[in-house]
């Protein structure tokens, strides 16, 4: 069953209504449009091979690589790709991060977004891909987010690979005498039976040939094997970004450093209190202040360090008006009052639930908390302001977005504004935001010399947007006789319509009250997605209860399969409890013919050793589906855990994912393993409450997050596939909160039905 809850259909006279939109569509990786320029920039003895990469006279080929680096190995992924479909050496690959550009724009993720940029005015008369692929590439979208980078550049890399080898072939042949389609391209040589040409000696008349259209292709996609039995094993491809990362050398945004350069530090107001009305200057007299930068919305102080910076604003005594501070009981009542008796909008429907769901039905309520990111890096960005030109060095997920916000603040056009994109000290959807930015273009346009801007940790769980909390309540009706499976079910969720005020956000650049203010009652598609169950249900009803909180919120790693996926597998274990049958097997009956799923859930509970998960046993089971475009994976995964001293004590986390193609095992193995860590964090931490617009917690070790001696063991399996290739980034940040709440149920006889799982305590 595909969870698609987000149709959308488009028209291409709703998008050219708002602006002109140039240059035409790439119809090859070699072809640009006239209206794009070469992202990639060459030096000295570099030549220039399209769109995607450069080979130099030394052999080393440099890869464009459009999407921001943040431990998810995109750095990596698309030169490896590139470099097998190329036939170069790994030791030889170069990897240069390059500004958004329409010839690398993001198509799937602009598709999987339209509702977020689209106005829907008139009914449809073109496909929407074609609008996405022009909106796209129109407005420079290269956004990383979702998990769509295979998606998106796969198969643009593989052409581009391609291309460049057999025009390093031509080259050969136009030497030795033979036809091109004899040679061979092998370990960073052009080979044709004894002789052979490095691809440097080629690369300046190489770069000079048409290569021929379509480009050819290898029969073999690129990507590794998983070793049977699940052994670890080497990767063939190692992390190119890892040897900086060890000896220090990698630049995250907050490690530029620029002559003359100055430091600032930033306060916000509380939610619901956002504007600056008053501060005693004359507090902070005698510290050194380069400066005060004030805004509506907050104040900086600028200094010659971070920390005089920090000092300084402490002794401001700032002052800050609005609506009044949010306060987390409200936000409960609102979201109380809501999933009870508020209007629902139907935002999907499968055969005809509400014929059935009458009475005598299976009825749970869940409740999810807001989380936040807790990235190791806080917002951080520097900038130069210097004669109408602004310099941005930033992590961003959304780089354009980010450069035409920090242009509008400093009163510039986008063209004025370079960005250079860095490396994040991780994200976590965090860096989708672009707050800070506007912020550092205001602050480094008012002091004129290079600036550095860091929020502090208590800073960042104040202003930056955190996964919305949701009350969710499921319904199903049974089926009579032994099996007992659901024959309908409906999920209703009660939240604000958080991925569309994302959208605003981001697309329209609105403050976050702005945002709050124009979808206050909209239904959200995307932000339900992942409540159609992955079962053989034949009736199914999704619906959404839009409700204002007053709380900004935004992405989180995992989004709306968090909280989907944890009401939904502990609402299937509960009706397994219920009919007496082992949620292993249980699962298993409900499956249809989802063979993929069918398979993680089986390999799963083997490598899990499952006993049945009866009383006292600690064991508890989950499994989720994600879908991107015409991808999709699966994972399950067996939790063993228990309370102990101090809170809830997880010892394993055994989990079989199917990700179809993998591309790079190590990388799948790290964001699988990664995201199950992330998972216990958020089943076990990362919330946030609010008091008087406050966050309570302040610091990372009030948070609730587990150490590396709460760390489990992880035993992980990796189903062979050639089915395309899905991210594996967000998996296991979503089966691991059910997965431990149903273990603790196992251990316990209580059940959790909170994010975190101890906000209700015992």
């Amino acid at each position: 069953m595909k969870d698609r809850l987000n149709h959308v259909s488009l028209s291409r006279r709703q998008l050219l209504a708002g602006a002109a939109v140039g240059g035409g569509l790439v119809v090859a990786w070699w072809a640009w449009p006239r209206s794009y320029s070469p992202a990639l920039q060459t030096g000295a003895d570099e030549h220039l091979f399209g769109a995607w990469l450069t080979v130099a006279a030394d052999g080393v080929v440099t890869v464009a690589v459009p999407q921001l680096e943040m431990g998810q190995g995109v750095t990596t992924l698309l030169p490896q790709i590139v470099a097998q479909e190329m036939g170069a050496s790994w030791r030889q690959i170069a990897v240069a991060t390059v500004p958004p550009s329409g010839a690398q724009a993001n198509v799937p993720l602009a598709a999987e977004w339209a509702p977020l940029w689209s106005v829907l005015p008139d009914l449809a008369d073109e496909p929407d891909s074609f609008l996405a692929e022009r909106f796209a590439r129109a407005g420079n979208f290269a956004a990383t987010a979702e998990g769509s980078t295979l998606a998106a550049y796969e198969a643009d890399c593989r052409a581009a690979g391609a291309a460049a080898r057999a025009m390093l072939a031509m080259a050969a042949a136009e030497r030795w005498g033979v036809s091109w389609e004899e040679c061979e391209a092998e370990d960073g040589f052009i080979l044709h039976g004894e002789r052979r040409l490095r691809f440097g000696e080629l690369a300046q008349e190489a770069a000079l040939m048409t290569p021929p259209d379509p480009p050819p292709l290898r029969p073999q996609p690129p990507g590794e094997r998983p070793l049977a039995g699940g052994f670890p094993g080497p990767g063939e491809f190692p992390r190119l970004d890892l040897p900086a990362k060890v000896d220090g050398t990698y630049l995250f945004a907050a490690d530029i450093r620029l002559p003359g350069m100055v430091y600032a530090s930033i306060r916000h107001g509380p939610v619901g209190l956002p504007e600056l009305v008053g501060f005693d200057e004359a507090e902070a007299a005698g510290l050194g202040l380069v400066a005060l930068v004030k805004s509506k919305r907050w104040i900086a102080a600028v200094a010659d360090s971070w920390w005089r910076a920090e000092r300084g604003l402490d002794r401001l005594a700032l002052r800050f008006g609005g609506p009044g501070g949010v306060e987390s009981e409200a936000i409960e009542q609102a979201l109380d009052q809501g999933v009870r008796t508020g209007a629902a909008l139907r935002i999907a429907s499968i055969g005809d639930p509400d014929a059935i769901l009458t009475g005598l039905d299976q009825v749970q309520r869940y409740d999810i908390a807001p989380a936040v990111h807790a990235a190791i890096e806080t917002a951080s960005a520097t900038a130069h302001y210097a004669d109408g030109r602004l310099e941005l060095w930033i992590a961003s997920q959304a780089p354009e977005a980010t450069r035409e916000a920090a242009a509008k603040a400093a009163g510039l056009s986008t063209s004025d504004v370079v960005l250079y994109l860095l490396g994040a000290g991780g994200s976590f959807d965090a860096r989708l935001e672009k707050q800070h930015a506007i912020e550092i273009a205001q602050i480094a346009k008012e002091v004129g010399r290079p600036v550095q801007l860091t929020w502090p940790r208590a800073e960042e769980f104040k202003a930056l947007p955190p996964r919305t909390p949701v009350a969710l309540v499921l319904t199903a009706r049974l089926s009579p006789g032994e099996e007992r499976t659901p024959i309908a079910w409906r999920a209703r969720l009660a939240m604000p319509a958080t991925m569309r005020e994302f959208g605003e956000r981001l697309f329209a650049n609105a403050t976050p009250e702005a945002a709050m203010g124009r979808v206050a009652d909209k239904s959200d598609a995307l932000a339900c997605e992942g409540a159609v169950p992955p079962y053989a249900i034949a009736n199914i009803a999704v619906d959404h209860v839009p409700v204002p909180i007053e709380l900004p919120t935004g992405l989180l790693r995992g989004n709306s399969a968090v909280y989907t996926g944890f009401a939904t597998e502990s609402f299937v274990d509960e009706l397994a409890r219920e009919a007496m049958r082992d949620p292993y097997l249980y699962r298993m009956t409900m499956l249809g013919h989802d063979e993929r799923s069918a398979e993680v859930l089986r390999r799963a509970t083997e490598l899990g050793e499952w006993d049945g998960g009866g009383e006292g046993s600690r064991q508890g089971l989950a499994l989720i589906r994600m879908e991107f475009g015409a991808a999709s994976g699966s994972i399950a995964c067996v939790a063993q855990a228990q309370m102990g001293e101090g809170g809830v004590r997880v010892a394993r986390l055994s989990a079989v994912a199917d990700i179809g193609r993998i591309v790079n095992i190590d990388i799948a193995r790290q964001q699988i393993e990664g995201g199950l860590l992330f998972g216990l964090s958020l089943a076990t931490g990362s919330s946030v409450s609010y008091r008087g617009g406050l966050p309570v917690s302040a610091r990372l070790s009030d948070l609730g997050l587990p150490t590396l001696a709460d760390a489990p063991e992880i035993v992980l399996d990796l189903v062979e596939s050639d089915a395309e290739p899905f991210d594996p980034g967000e998996l296991g940040v979503a089966v691991a909160p059910p997965a431990i709440a149903n273990a603790l149920f196992a251990a316990t006889g209580v059940r959790f039905r909170r994010l975190p799982l101890l906000s209700e305590g015992l």
